[in-house]
């Protein structure tokens, strides 16, 4: 009596709902890409480049906060040879390098 009968209604076109899921998480991993790991990507590599390109007579600084003067290093072993105060020379990973503070005048090779 006053319940009227529900009438079926024809049904719209279905959305995919992988669809709609996928749009927003590609957008996101753009954002992240260009934001965030392209940048550090970037960076690191730059900081590798200037960690190789270490040679005789750059005061650089470690890992462990001590600065020192390069005296040797070899282009076959990732070791060099670091003087932290006179007659204390200590041999340190390059990779323990935090930063090149000055590009010094290569050291005159005294075995000649």
């Amino acid at each position: 009596m006053f319940v009227t009968p529900a009438l079926a209604q024809a049904a719209g076109p279905a959305s995919d709902p992988l669809a709609s899921l996928m749009i927003p998480m590609l957008l996101m991993l753009a954002i992240f890409y260009f934001l965030l790991i392209r940048p550090q990507s970037k960076r690191a590599k730059e900081h590798r480049d200037r960690m190789n390109s270490v040679r005789r007579g750059d005061t650089v600084v470690t890992s462990g906060g001590m600065v020192g003067r390069v005296t040797k290093v070899t282009d076959t072993s990732d070791e060099i040879e670091v003087e932290l105060a006179d007659n204390l020379k200590v041999r340190i990973v390059k990779s323990t390098l935090i930063d090149v503070r000055s590009k010094g005048e290569p050291v005159k090779d005294t075995a000649a």
